[in-house]
């Protein structure tokens, strides 16, 4: 059975996630102190007992969620006896989950992928001042109907579509005063699930172009090697093993929409059966059902999961 390993992004956060893996396996250990070393933090002791509130805080959040996926895979490497080669044909990650793919598939080392995040997540917080932006989710609304909606709404604002995460749910980024007019519209039309979420800024939107600059800076000084099996860009949705398009696609993607159906959809045309969400929560695995029923789909984020999955092996 062909297998792609997904990683997922911000959203999928809570205190303690990773903490029996750290406390069970010497690989995952290593990850943890490697990432809090590099950060000059103890990100791990915020991961494990800190508080919400300081966990959500994007620049927190970005190098903490790709730290846990790292240490579930790298458990699951050693436990395994194989390489990603032999468990997987893609990686894909959603929005900064895409840095734990490229980390995962060997293009980016582990330090200066929580280095990047680190910087993304500063230069995605400040790009914008708090109350000017934000995001919503369209529930029951397809990418064609979203990108109408979000259009009706701009006026003289920033509306568009930024993330198509499976059929029926599309989120939407922008100024605030834009969003709340796509709200009304989506409901005039019957679409009454659709909410603002909580977040702070309006990523994946034209608003975080000073977060791109940020990026490409950071980018341009940055390794990337090709990675050791494809990897499933956000704006792309197909598979590349280019680190020169890797590097733009990864600038591109912060003002970028994340196109994390057409994505999965393309793996499934290459052949993948079988989704593996590698780290916390299962939101990307939800998706995957949400897409396409037929696709089987597992999240993995604590030893349990990893016995369970290597007896299927």
């Amino acid at each position: 059975m062909k297998k792609a390993f997904v990683f997922p992004g911000q959203g999928s956060q809570k205190i303690g996630m990773g903490k029996d893996l750290c406390d069970s396996f010497a690989e995952a250990r290593e990850v943890f102190e490697e990432v809090d070393d590099v950060l000059g933090q103890k990100l791990s002791a915020l991961i494990f007992e800190g508080s919400e509130e300081e966990l959500k805080q994007t620049a927190n959040t970005q190098p903490a969620l790709m730290a846990v996926s790292l240490a579930t895979l790298r458990v699951l490497l050693k436990q395994s006896g194989k390489n990603i080669q032999e468990l997987a044909v893609f990686a894909a990650g959603h929005s900064l989950g895409e840095y734990a793919a490229l980390c995962a598939a060997e293009s980016l080392s582990l330090a200066d992928t929580a280095v990047l995040l680190r910087k993304r997540g500063l230069a995605m917080q400040e790009a914008v001042p708090v109350g000017v932006g934000g995001m919503a989710a369209l529930m029951g609304v397809d990418i064609e109907v979203a990108r109408e909606i979000a259009a009706a709404a701009a006026q003289s604002e920033v509306c568009t579509a930024a993330n198509d995460n499976a059929s029926g749910q599309v989120v939407l980024s922008g100024h605030v005063g834009a969003l709340g007019r796509a709200l009304v519209i989506a409901a005039e039309r019957g679409f009454k699930r659709s909410v603002k979420l909580p977040v702070s800024a309006p990523f994946h939107s034209v608003l975080m172009k000073p977060a791109a600059d940020v990026m490409k800076e950071a980018l341009d000084q940055t390794i990337l090697k090709e990675p050791v099996i494809p990897v499933i860009p956000n704006v792309l949705a197909q598979a590349t093993q280019d680190p020169a398009q890797i590097r733009a696609l990864l600038v591109e993607q912060i003002t970028g929409s994340v196109r994390w159906r057409e994505s999965v959809l393309y793996m499934k045309e290459q052949g993948v059966q079988q989704f593996v969400e590698c780290g916390s929560g299962k939101v990307l695995t939800g998706l995957t059902r949400r897409i396409d029923k037929g696709l089987a789909s597992r999240a993995i984020g604590t030893a349990e999961d990893i016995d369970n999955f290597l007896k299927e092996l």
